[in-house]
Order: C-alpha cells, then sequence, then structure tokens
C-alpha cells in the first residue's frame, strides 16, 4: 500500500508531467493525498483526468461567476480558482458550474475553502452529495459506484453556521457544568492561597 507521502509526491510529478505548473502541481499533490486519505478515489480520478487532457490541455478559469459555463470545465482550475477568491464568492451564497469534468477533483480545494471561510460547504452534482467540514472531512452520501467522469451541473452552497444542539440543552449542560465551580473554589479553600499552611521563611 503506498503512503500518503508517495501519493503526494507522485500525483505532484505527475501534475507537472501533463502540462500544470509547478505551483499547481505542489496543490494537486497536497488534494489527492486528501481525497485518498478521507477514503475516495482521488488516484483513479486524476490517472483517468490525464489521459483525457494529453491530446487536448483544458483553459485556465481566470474569475469565478455566479453562474460557469464552458465547453467543458477544468476541475482543477476551478478549485483553484475556488479557494483562491472564496472570501468574495461566499457573499453569493450559491455557486454553479456548468459540464465539469471529473468533479471530485474540485472537492479537496473546496474543502480547503471550508476552513478558510471557516464555514461548511455543501456540494452536489450527479445524485451526489458532499459535506466540506472545515478541510478535517468530507461527509459524502449518494456516492455513485463508477466514477463520475462528468458532472453537468454542480451546486455549491455556503451554509450559515448553526449549533447541532438546542439552546435548553446547553443550558442544561452548562448548568450542570458550573458544579466544578464550586468544587473547585472549595479545593482553593482547603489547600489555601498564598504561601500555603507551612512557613518556611
Amino acid at each position: 500500500m503506498q503512503s500518503l507521502s508517495e501519493i503526494d509526491t507522485t500525483s505532484k510529478r505527475a501534475a507537472k508531467a501533463a502540462g500544470y505548473s509547478w505551483g499547481i502541481s505542489e496543490e494537486i499533490g497536497k488534494a489527492i493525498r486528501s481525497l485518498e486519505l478521507f477514503g475516495l478515489p482521488g488516484i483513479s480520478n486524476l490517472n483517468l483526468y490525464f489521459k483525457k487532457i494529453k491530446k487536448k490541455p483544458p483553459k485556465k478559469i481566470n474569475k469565478i461567476e455566479k453562474k460557469n459555463k464552458n465547453k467543458e470545465l477544468c476541475p482543477i482550475y476551478c478549485g483553484v480558482a475556488f479557494l483562491d477568491q472564496c472570501k468574495k464568492l461566499e457573499k453569493l451564497k450559491t455557486i454553479t458550474f456548468y459540464k465539469v469534468n471529473h468533479p471530485m477533483l474540485m472537492l479537496p480545494f473546496i474543502n480547503k475553502a471550508s476552513d478558510v471561510l471557516g464555514k461548511k460547504i455543501l456540494i452536489k452534482y450527479n445524485n451526489s452529495v458532499f459535506l466540506m467540514n472545515f478541510n478535517k472531512s468530507i461527509f459524502s452520501k449518494n456516492i455513485e459506484k463508477k466514477i463520475s467522469t462528468l458532472a453537468n451541473k454542480i451546486t455549491i452552497d455556503f451554509l450559515d453556521n448553526k449549533n447541532s444542539f438546542s439552546e435548553k440543552e446547553w443550558k442544561e449542560l452548562y448548568k450542570l457544568s458550573e458544579k466544578i465551580f464550586v468544587e473547585e473554589s472549595d479545593s482553593l479553600k482547603t489547600k489555601g492561597a498564598g504561601a500555603g499552611l507551612i512557613d518556611n521563611d
């Protein structure tokens, strides 16, 4: 079994050989490492995508709009641009991409954006749903067993931060936690403050 370090290094070198700059290649290495870490098929997607663009290199996308259309979009250039512009894009609430090759390759970049913004980001394409969780994890639902080579439509939603518990539950737990304040106070009184019970001066 290959280590994450090997996956990162080999993906980076392959990306450079496929025509990407060293800077982008380094990001690709980290991205594939992240996908494999979370149990998603990063290597398989990258390998197939590089075969696809061998004779026709993809075009860069410089500015992300609310709706992004082209004949076919590169998931890597889209992902890098999204990460670079995420603070501005957050204001749009929802962003849509059309006809993106191997869409899974976008996920690590959007997951990083989730960490930068401190917000969860929801992604939907081809009946699959992914929740980007501050670059700590990727929750997924209905992932197709067969690799998605093209997403006709990708919807990206910036989610507002909300507690997973009710205000009542929080107050009850906090009230219980307050008991430790009394215990700590009594403990300090017993041990004494300052010089303590024995003074060697």
